[in-house]
């Protein structure tokens, strides 16, 4: 595990309202053009989303293919593909529920839905002492997450990190420190609290060389200053640009929670069922949390589905509504969530991120630590980024220069995500061969050296 930070956080993802988003537009034929236009003409604009950067026909294994019928590698696919796209063995899963059980009403339960609990309950660190609930998307589990601590605390306060990202409705972009999801929106849920991120190459609390975990411990210090505060939520590792705190942060940290008697919320919607190398990111740490947010990839990268996992002791809340959402114990969404639980073990694709880390790390390194605006990388299982600089300036970042890269592999048959204005993020599926990675890094080259030499 190679762990430290890149550049300070500019926005969670490529933005599309730049020049270089019109260039890019510009070399794609036509055709795709004009359907652009029409998806731009039917839905709201948003940045980060809508107007588009493509328009795909078609996603199975590890690519996508566009309009034109050209072939990409998706390293990004929105952490949602552990499995790939299309697991034929999740895509079987949801036919046959289908076919017997559509739709489970509310009030009602059904078995796929319990033996995913079950299936949860066992994986979840430590014991099973765990209960849950299902919810259409990581959002909507991270407000259960809310209410519940503030139903279990009575306090209403909570502490998160700059530069976090935790959902897009209004009480989760308010615990989230994305200011992107902010701006104009008037007040937000009172009590969110932000602190600064462990970032040891930025640290605001100038630690130097030697991390003395001032953003930890700072923690401690809101803590005695505000009161009211419930809970503290963290992406137990940033999957934005790949930044894993030391262990030491995270024993602290539960120290912290514990000792002004608050509840540790773990967002693990990007990063968890394999990511990095384990089913959840917190086994790296062997700490306890007190709740887990899952999303993404649990429904087998076709079903939206997402869940919040709290110790049984939060079980407190039976006299009010932390959820009620329509689908909240959706038969296929269950079915869809084991199949992709029994891929990931029969196949062996989570000790299998782990041993090509190491191996992907070093090709990665080959092809590109020759070019002078590649900074430092860091990885974790199926997980790596890749600073990108001002050439031969290391501490000075270069967005303009990351987001030309990123067209011009698009343009070669890559996609990955560029976060933090400055970093290559590249999130491959679990299935992905030694092949298929060396091509990414051999397109990944080639986009950098003609940008370098334009």
């Amino acid at each position: 595990m190679n762990m430290q930070h890149g550049d300070q956080h500019v926005a969670e993802g490529d933005v599309n309202s730049t020049p270089a988003r019109e260039a890019w537009l510009a070399r794609l034929p036509a055709s795709t053009r004009e359907l652009l236009a029409e998806d731009a003409h039917w839905f709201l604009h948003q940045s980060l989303s809508t107007p588009c950067l493509n328009v795909v026909n078609a996603a199975e294994g590890v690519y996508l293919e566009d309009a034109s019928g050209a072939r990409i590698l998706d390293f990004h696919g929105n952490n949602v593909h552990q499995l790939g796209h299309g697991h034929p063995r999740v895509i079987a899963a949801m036919i046959k529920q289908l076919q017997q059980l559509p739709f489970s009403p509310r009030r009602y339960t059904n078995e796929t839905a319990i033996a995913l609990a079950r299936r949860l309950a066992h994986l979840a660190p430590g014991d099973d002492n765990w209960k849950m609930l299902f919810a259409p998307g990581a959002a909507e589990a991270m407000s259960m997450a809310l209410k519940l601590a503030r139903r279990a605390t009575g306090r209403y306060k909570t502490i998160s990190l700059w530069g976090s990202f935790h959902g897009a409705t209004m009480d989760t972009i308010a615990v989230s420190g994305e200011l992107l999801f902010q701006k104009g929106l008037g007040p937000l849920l009172p009590g969110a609290l932000h602190v600064p991120p462990y970032l040891p190459r930025q640290c605001v609390f100038h630690c130097g060389e030697r991390c003395l975990l001032s953003c930890a411990r700072y923690i401690d210090t809101v803590f005695e200053q505000e009161g009211e505060i419930g809970a503290v939520i963290v992406e137990t590792i940033r999957n934005t640009d790949v930044v894993a705190p030391p262990l030491e942060y995270y024993r602290e940290l539960r120290e912290i929670c514990d000792r002004h008697g608050a509840l540790l919320i773990l967002d693990e919607t990007a990063i968890a069922l394999g990511r990095t190398g384990r089913m959840f990111a917190i086994e790296h740490y062997g700490i306890q949390p007190d709740m887990i947010v899952l999303g993404k990839g649990l429904g087998g990268g076709i079903f939206p589905l997402a869940a919040l996992l709290a110790r049984d002791e939060l079980n407190v809340a039976g006299d009010t509504a932390i959820g009620h959402f329509t689908h909240e114990k959706s038969s296929v969404g269950a079915a869809a969530a084991l199949a992709a639980l029994d891929t990931l073990e029969d196949e062996g694709l989570i000790e299998r991120a782990a041993r090509l880390e190491e191996p992907f790390a070093a090709m990665l390194h080959a092809y590109t630590s020759r070019f002078s605006c590649v900074g430092p990388m860091r990885h974790l299982g199926m997980l790596f980024a890749l600073d990108i600089v001002q050439p031969d300036q290391p501490d000075v970042s270069w967005n303009a220069g990351a987001e030309v890269i990123l067209y011009e592999a698009l343009a070669r048959g890559l996609s990955f995500k560029v976060s933090s204005g400055s970093v290559l993020t590249f999130s491959p599926p679990l299935i992905i061969e030694p092949t298929q990675w060396e091509d990414a890094c051999r397109i990944l080259a080639a986009s950098i050296e003609v940008v370098l030499n334009a």
